[in-house]
């Protein structure tokens, strides 16, 4: 279906965490939701998506696992074979059976749990307290046994986020830092400074974390010491306005990445070079201590709250590919995000990304000025993927409508220019004063633009 026409039958979508190996719920249908969209778990992994119409009629358990079977069969049916289980033949109403004692995905998790790496999560905000609120209630139902959250506040022009920081979430080991000088990578930087953790993960404001996201982050890890960066999935926190829609039909934050771990390095499954899914985003990205110091941390010319936008993530992690790390992708470590409600801040948001990718791109050839003629090469690939046409099985192509792609290209064509002008406003700011914290001993942080040497063994 194109993007139009999803848009034409819009109809807001109840959202459903679905957990297989228990009874089935009846879906009822309340006249306003015309469609269930269903997250599948298996003992408490997700599995898959399913997108269920109600035709104005409620479902009963047996109706709904008849409906979603064939969705979900492939899926279960591979971990039932790892598990040493008979495939299940279907999904009735009273759900999947099968032993959590011996289920290989919880005694994996029980492994990482048990050797937990204590985690800083740091959450970068402006003047946002309802949205950060709704953050740290899920943060305080993780269960991860080591971790702390530190907040930064860009920027603020009210005391509403230190108040409610301050404050104290049910006991949840909060911190707060004040960052003035606007833009999300000097956030960024200052959360590094003000942290303690040997593992570093970002969330954004506007995400609810699962409660098993950083077991998930901490698996990531697990898979090897020259992992340094782990990304997760991102779903839909909710699918109530077209412009959310729209956001998903364009790829959303997590389509191309699938429901599979998976590992990339400098060379493959995908070209570092063509940062494209399915390596992940900075609303859910987590670096070793040392590996976010061997790439100079963040590039404060790029990111939220500069004229480039966006793209401080991206190359980030491509810096790591480059300095001979990993990254791990790990669907349980996963968030939900609230997508933008309306269409013209859903037009800003894809400006930015626009602009943004080929500001990573001058970033890029900034820092490393020696991969040009690597990314020369991948130009034929990136035009084709901008044109529509299926350049790589990771790589779907866009299905954008045609005055949204004629805006798009416009905004490309201005992110090399832009980000020069930020460069230049940067160095200006640099020298305004660096962060405040609250009740805590800031660490060192890492100099931006730093050159990593020759991959893990140092940079």
């Amino acid at each position: 279906m194109s993007v139009a026409s999803a848009l034409e039958d819009f109809s807001p979508a109840h959202m459903m965490d679905l957990e297989l190996t228990e009874p089935l719920p009846t879906v009822t249908y309340d006249g306003r939701h015309k469609r269930v969209w269903i997250l599948g778990r298996l003992h408490t992994e997700p599995v898959g998506v399913c997108i269920v119409s109600l035709d104005q009629r409620d479902l009963t358990p047996d109706q709904l696992g008849a409906l979603i079977w064939p969705e979900f069969c492939e899926p279960v049916g591979k971990r039932f074979a790892a598990a040493g289980l008979p495939r299940p033949s279907g999904l009735g109403g009273e759900g999947l059976k099968a032993d959590p004692a011996r289920w290989p995905f919880l005694m994996r998790r029980q492994a990482t749990l048990a050797a937990a790496p204590f985690i800083s999560v740091i959450i970068c905000t402006r003047d946002r307290p309802v949205l950060l609120q709704a953050c740290l209630d899920c943060l305080s139902r993780q269960v991860y046994p080591r971790f702390e959250v530190v907040v930064v506040d860009n920027a603020p022009v009210s005391d509403a986020v230190r108040t409610l920081v301050t404050a104290g979430r049910g006991g949840l080991p909060l911190r707060y830092v004040a960052e003035p000088r606007a833009g999300l990578s000097w956030a960024r930087n200052a959360g590094i400074a003000a942290s303690s953790g040997e593992i570093i993960a970002w969330l954004d404001d506007d995400e609810e974390p699962d409660s098993h996201w950083l077991a998930g982050i901490a698996g990531g890890f697990a898979h090897s010491d020259d992992i340094g960066c782990v990304t997760g999935m991102v779903l839909p926190a909710r699918l109530d306005t077209r412009a959310q829609e729209l956001f998903e039909q364009l790829g959303g934050y997590w389509k191309g990445r699938g429901f599979s771990s998976a590992i990339f390095s400098r060379h493959g499954p995908q070209s570092p070079l063509y940062p494209l899914p399915p390596f992940g985003v900075g609303a859910n990205m987590a670096f070793r201590r040392e590996v976010i110091a061997c790439i100079g941390g963040f590039d404060v010319a790029l990111g939220t709250g500069t004229p480039t936008l966006s793209g401080e993530d991206t190359l980030a992690l491509t810096l790591v590919l480059l300095a001979g790390y990993r990254i791990a992708y790990e669907p349980m470590a996963l968030t939900r995000h609230h997508h933008r409600q309306d269409l013209e801040s859903l037009g800003r948001q894809l400006q930015g990304y626009g602009v943004g990718l080929t500001a990573y791109y001058s970033a890029l050839v900034r820092h490393r000025p020696n991969v040009l003629p690597s990314l020369l090469g991948v130009v034929p690939s990136a035009v084709g993927y901008l044109r529509g046409a299926k350049t790589a099985a990771t790589t779907p192509p866009l299905d954008l409508p045609p005055g949204l792609k004629v805006r798009r290209r416009r905004w490309m064509l201005m992110g090399p220019v832009v980000y020069a002008r930020s460069v230049r406003r940067q160095s200006r700011v640099a020298g305004l004063g660096g962060a405040s914290t609250t009740g805590m001993s800031p660490v060192p942080a890492a100099s931006h633009g730093g050159q990593p040497g020759g991959g893990p063994q140092g940079c």
